[in-house]
């Protein structure tokens, strides 16, 4: 009995040290990391033990900054400070002071010269280009709708080309688009496909709003899978941020 009490408590702790530094050698299973290595397969870095998009802004893309260890869209402005004259900082971007947006209006004294007041918009007087005019023509209504950088907000040329294409689609009654949103190549995946069917929506509200139904619009988001230009400068990034209107 003396000599089997010993023997049995040195396996015992041999059992332990083994099994201790087998599970020792096992790396950690993700998301859980211990260095940068094994989070690259996923794109990401090792932050306090936990694979994370970003630790800081180097590790995100040209126009982005680390937040809370996501990468989002690098802001315009962070006081009204950073902004020109006659504007301010709002939610990151520079807006005008007056806080109306490009292309509405409170009477035609807001809009440019050749539009009129109507609604609460800018609308031009003339009516826009020929309801047939296609979309590669300069000043059709059927052209691509363009858009800022990680914006989804339209601008006033955006607007006016919109005032047209509604009285088009409202002038043929049986006629349905499909608005498909589109993203340059910058920022993550996830981010360029909810940002291109932001825009698609902000395409389908306005036009609601003009009074197109809603049954004749649908809306769809490409991300950056189908760029308009493979150019890899600004040039080609603008060609890329759009709404293409398609008919149906």
């Amino acid at each position: 009995m003396s000599r089997s009490f010993p023997t049995r408590v040195f396996s015992r702790v041999t059992a332990c040290a083994v099994l201790t530094a087998a599970l020792a050698g096992c790396p950690p299973t993700y998301p859980k990391c211990e260095s940068d290595d094994q989070c690259k397969e996923h794109g990401e870095v090792c932050v306090q033990g936990e694979c994370k998009e970003c630790a800081t802004d180097t590790n995100c893309k040209a126009g982005f900054v680390c937040d809370a260890n996501k990468c989002v869209p690098k802001p315009e402005c962070k006081d009204d400070g950073s902004c020109g004259p006659n504007k301010k900082c709002n939610g990151g971007k520079c807006v005008e002071a007056s806080g109306r947006e490009p292309g509405t209006c409170k009477d035609v004294s807001d809009c440019g010269s050749g539009e009129d007041c109507k609604g609460g918009r800018c609308v031009s007087k003339s009516g826009g280009a020929s309801c047939s005019a296609p979309a590669t023509e300069p000043g059709s209504p059927w052209a691509p709708v363009r858009f800022d950088f990680n914006e989804h907000k339209l601008s006033a040329s955006g607007q006016q080309t919109l005032n047209t294409l509604a009285d088009c689609i409202k002038a043929a009654p049986n006629t349905k688009v499909t608005l498909e949103g589109h993203a340059d190549e910058r920022g993550t995946e996830e981010f360029n496909l909810q940002l291109s069917n932001r825009r698609a929506a902000s395409v389908k509200r306005y036009l609601m709003d003009l009074g197109v139904k809603d049954s004749d619009i649908e809306t769809v988001g490409y991300g950056e899978n189908r760029p308009a230009s493979s150019g890899g400068d600004e040039a080609a990034w603008a060609a890329n941020r759009r709404v293409e209107i398609r008919k149906r």
